[in-house]
């Protein structure tokens, strides 16, 4: 069992709970035991794609915290609570409400190249402590400001486009994602000029960002406060919503012994890089954790394979490969 397999989260599981549920799912298949990680945090109030990775896969977990996100976010108005999601207390209240317009108004002062301060309530390390634990504590947590970029950030009720046939724009055709944010919108979109209490946005991210810090700053941009009441991760580097399955799903392909119609090849996880075939004598020496020489290949990141078998992840440059992740296959 060498590979992916993307779970859609439900709400309240933490991202190691969606490990155990795996391992788990393994040994009730009997399957035995194996390597798993999940390539990236997913709050326990998120919902959405959270890639597991099993066997050889495990490599390349970390390359996906250097991915991209995209995420379904709504922002509720009028409180700031301590942790900017819904599980927190209340720390700040306002009644101003802003429009559409006016929501649509400051997006893009938010899109491209910004800088935020990260949540207090984050994984975060001062002084050796993790952020959330000094901030649940009582203590104060001053976090510095961080670049991140916003490559798209938008509204699907924009131009009164309808919240549904967005969501059903990403869900698979098997049904596998489950049902729709349980705080999605429903009804009219909002009249011009009327004043709206919560508004449903859709971000592309770079790794870093925080969607809670990015709710609160656009509160306040509008004059008010506000939270997160729902976040719902639609993709994170090569996979998404189309590809994710739920925890019933697992459980019963584990009871059938299924699990391998489930599992996503290691070379999912590096779909944005190019393939390397190599002869059989080149695939021994990396292997051996020799450089190649005289390579004929694009400089940069490549995934080297002996026929369908992958090798490694190698780092091309000026004709020399070198390895940056073996794989024992």
């Amino acid at each position: 069992m060498h590979g992916w397999m993307i779970i859609d989260k439900p709400l309240g599981l933490g991202s190691t709970q969606g490990v155990s549920a795996v391992k788990r799912a393994l040994r009730q298949g009997g399957y035995g035991k194996a390597k798993v990680g999940h390539g990236g945090t997913l709050d326990p109030l998120a919902t959405g794609v959270l890639p597991i990775a099993l066997g050889e896969a495990t490599k390349l977990a970390g390359r996906m915290l250097d991915s991209d996100k995209a995420y379904a976010f709504t922002i509720r108005f009028g409180e700031q609570t301590d942790t900017l999601d819904a599980e927190g207390a209340v720390i700040a209240t306002s009644p101003v409400r802003p429009t559409m317009a006016e929501v649509e108004a400051v997006l893009p002062g938010f899109t491209g190249p910004i800088s935020q301060v990260p949540p207090a309530y984050s994984a975060l390390k001062v002084d050796g402590e993790r952020a959330y634990d000094l901030a649940r504590a009582g203590a104060e947590v001053v976090l510095k400001s961080r670049d991140v970029t916003i490559y798209s950030l938008s509204s699907p009720a924009r131009d009164g486009g309808p919240f549904e046939g967005w969501w059903r724009g990403l869900s698979s055709s098997d049904g596998a994602c489950g049902s729709p944010p349980p705080t999605a919108p429903g009804g009219p979109p909002p009249r011009a000029g009327e004043d709206i209490d919560e508004i449903t946005l859709v971000a592309h991210v770079s790794k870093g960002t925080y969607i809670r810090s990015l709710a609160r700053d656009i509160a306040l941009a509008l004059g008010t406060v506000g939270h997160v009441s729902m976040l719902r991760r639609l993709k994170a580097g090569p996979f998404d919503l189309s590809r994710a399955i739920s925890l019933d799903k697992l459980h019963d392909a584990a009871m059938a012994r299924d699990l391998e119609h489930l599992l996503l090849p290691l070379r999912a996880g590096l779909d944005d890089i190019p393939a390397l075939a190599l002869e059989p004598d080149q695939a021994g020496a990396l292997r051996q954790g020799r450089v190649l020489a005289g390579i004929a290949a694009d400089d940069g990141s490549a995934f080297a394979m002996l026929g369908d078998v992958p090798v490694a992840l190698v780092e091309v440059e000026d004709g020399f490969v070198r390895v940056v992740r073996g794989f024992n296959l």
